[in-house]
């Protein structure tokens, strides 16, 4: 069964409201309501054979509480399983046995329209479907006409059917229906979005129509519609894919302070956020993110970098009260992650600040190691024995710095000056 029928029976059952509903959470009928003995088995029976797909037992079990019962319900379900084995006319002639003159049974009128699709009559179903919506003014079956129509390629005629509907209750689906065939069928991609817009303007935008945009605007690569539009779409679900789709044009255009905003109102990636407190030197923010991160997750990596970042946020760094908090800090750091970032800058914390050298020193040599060749720990050593006042050391190690990577950077070059005059003295 094509996807036109599959839907077109979706729209039959959930258009219908009754007070008795077959399916597989009902198992009987209430027991006040049973207008004959069996009828509770039969429903089982019935819904056993839908179950195992065997449909000809089914519609024919429905057929027999039809009978009995003259529950509509009944009938309706026994057509649907003959639809599913394709007994089109059977279902036309029963239609029409049942209505008569009445037109009262939409439900029976749509299993017809069906069933004229399935046995390629599309013209008598598009008159029947016509018919239809004139009575009703449902949604759904404007939306089954514009499928019958465009079934035959004509989705101008389409088109003018479902803005009929649309002008009575702006419906979003029927919205929805219109600009795809706008969009794909026709190729009036701007009649398309104008449409889908205007009713965002009018009428604000829904998880429905927000999806339809950004798949439009993704489609045509329209960076500041689908960045627009996913914005709103966010606002109503807080979709951690469309959080991603937004950093990520926010970073293509690269707009930093408006990302920020975002990632501080959404909460939607912390990782990203602290990475822009970093690149904007926003090093107060960054500390206290890093230490909500560590207290959410228990990582003792964001607590090694919200003392690193509180160090670094600090005006006055030669404050004693702060240099014996922040130690204390970063004893704890260490006790629990001696990785060699940690180890370095603890230990040129020490020696910077003439609070222990020779401690930071050992902190330093157990961070190299780990990374022998690294520019930034040999700098921190060769600072240790420059605070030491042993300069011919210091200058070998820096001299070795400026030759890696890393030993063009301007700390880097301050120490390699000072440490160049502590030997010039002692010689």
């Amino acid at each position: 069964m094509n996807k036109l029928i599959l839907f077109m029976i979706l729209i039959i059952f959930s258009a219908c409201s009754q007070k008795l509903q077959l399916d597989a959470n009902i198992k009987v009928v209430e027991k006040n309501k049973k207008l004959f003995a069996e009828e509770d088995s039969l429903i089982m029976f019935a819904l056993r054979a839908e179950q195992v797909q065997d449909f000809k037992s089914a519609a024919k079990i429905f057929e027999k509480l039809y009978e009995k019962s003259l529950r509509k319900e009944y009938i309706h379900r026994s057509l649907q399983n003959r639809l599913f084995l394709k007994e089109n006319k059977f279902v036309i002639g029963k239609v029409d046995e049942i209505v008569g003159t009445s037109k009262d049974d939409f439900i029976l009128i749509r299993l017809k329209i069906i069933a004229l699709i399935q046995d390629s009559k599309l013209k008598n179903a598009q008159d029947e479907a016509i018919k239809l919506v004139e009575l009703t003014k449902d949604e759904s079956d404007y939306i089954l006409v514009s499928d019958i129509l465009g079934a035959q390629q004509k989705f101008d005629e389409a088109v003018k059917y479902l803005e009929s509907g649309y002008s009575q209750n702006y419906s979003e689906k029927i919205l929805d229906k219109m600009s795809i065939i706008l969009y794909v069928n026709l190729n009036r991609k701007k009649d398309a979005l104008a449409y889908l817009e205007t009713h965002v303007m009018l009428h604000s935008c829904s998880v429905l129509i927000c999806k339809r945009l950004i798949s439009f605007y993704s489609n045509d690569n329209n960076i500041e519609g689908l960045l627009s539009t996913s914005l709103r779409y966010y606002k109503l679900k807080a979709d951690t894919k469309i959080a991603a789709q937004i950093v990520q044009l926010y970073r293509f255009k690269k707009e930093y302070p408006k990302l920020i905003l975002f990632l501080e109102g959404s909460d939607s990636d912390d990782l990203t956020l602290l990475e822009l407190y970093i690149s904007s030197k926003n090093y107060t923010k960054a500390h206290l993110l890093a230490r909500r991160m560590y207290e959410d997750t228990g990582n003792v990596k964001y607590l090694g970098e919200s003392v690193i970042y509180e160090y670094e946020s600090q005006k006055n760094k030669n404050d004693k009260a702060f240099l014996n908090k922040i130690s204390k800090k970063f004893e704890e750091v260490i006790e629990q992650d001696s990785s060699s970032l940690y180890l370095n800058y603890y230990g040129y914390l020490l020696i910077d600040h003439d609070i222990d050298i020779d401690k930071g020193m050992e902190y330093v040599k157990k961070a190299l190691l780990e990374e022998p060749e690294s520019s930034y720990y040999l700098d921190s050593l060769a600072w240790g024995y420059y605070k030491k006042n042993e300069c011919a050391k210091a200058l070998d190690i820096i001299k070795k710095v400026r030759t890696l990577e890393g030993g063009d950077d301007p700390e880097v070059i301050k120490h390699h000056k000072k440490i160049k005059k502590c030997k010039g003295k002692k010689k």
